[in-house]
């Protein structure tokens, strides 16, 4: 009698302990793709948001305009995240000069740099010098040059193509919401304010779904 008390309580406490998933709103609107890997993560106040970019992508510079109006309809409800990704021939150098800006607490201001660097000024964002004098622009120093020619973000920029398969990304930009629930412009015929208003429904229906 008494070891079977104890088995019972043995169990109750695994079960206490055993990870509970987040459950799953009923129904999302929107056009997505559902992951199988990994769950879905929402704690009932604020949701991950997953930007897969490349510095090479127009329409991820397109997009750019979108963010903050995203943001801007869930207020400090939406953890904004940016990865960012070469394809080809591209250069992995501007994806780690904005690790190490973010790192630096220059994140946005480096991001928006390139992207400007490349597609209106039209300089080669793959060479150290432009990314050097694109550092400078936005107020980081020597230093920063120095980390970047020694290639202190290189890991984490192949960590981020690795993340980029993890997550099935076949194009930029791509969105994951919520850990799985995954979205990009291609259904849309790269229309961003289709894209845009994808994006705004599906968090909708995450963080409102009673609207």
């Amino acid at each position: 009698m008494i070891l079977k008390r104890i088995s019972l309580l043995l169990a109750l406490l695994v079960l206490m302990a055993w990870p509970v998933q987040a459950e799953q709103p009923p129904s999302i609107q929107g056009v997505y793709t559902r992951l199988p890997w990994p769950e879905f993560k929402f704690d009932g106040e604020t949701v991950e948001v997953i930007e897969f970019l490349s510095f090479y992508c127009y329409s991820c510079y397109a997009f750019e305009r979108s963010i903050p109006i995203i943001k801007g309809n869930f207020p400090k409800k939406i953890r904004w995240k940016t990865i960012p990704i070469y394809w080809g021939k591209g250069s992995s150098k501007p994806g780690e000069a904005y690790l190490l800006a973010e790192e630096l607490g220059k994140g946005e201001e480096m991001k928006k740099a390139i992207f400007k660097a490349h597609f209106v000024e039209k300089r080669d964002i793959g060479n150290m010098d432009v990314l050097e004098s694109i550092a400078r622009e936005i107020g980081l120093g020597k230093e920063f040059g120095q980390r970047l020619r020694a290639g202190d973000k290189a890991d984490e920029a192949q960590e981020a193509l690795k993340m980029a398969g993890m997550y099935r990304v076949e194009e930029t930009p791509t969105i994951v919401i919520a850990g799985n629930i995954m979205t990009n412009p291609h259904p849309f015929n790269h229309n961003m304010d289709a894209f845009r208003q994808n994006i705004i429904m599906i968090l909708t229906g995450i963080l409102q779904p009673d609207k």
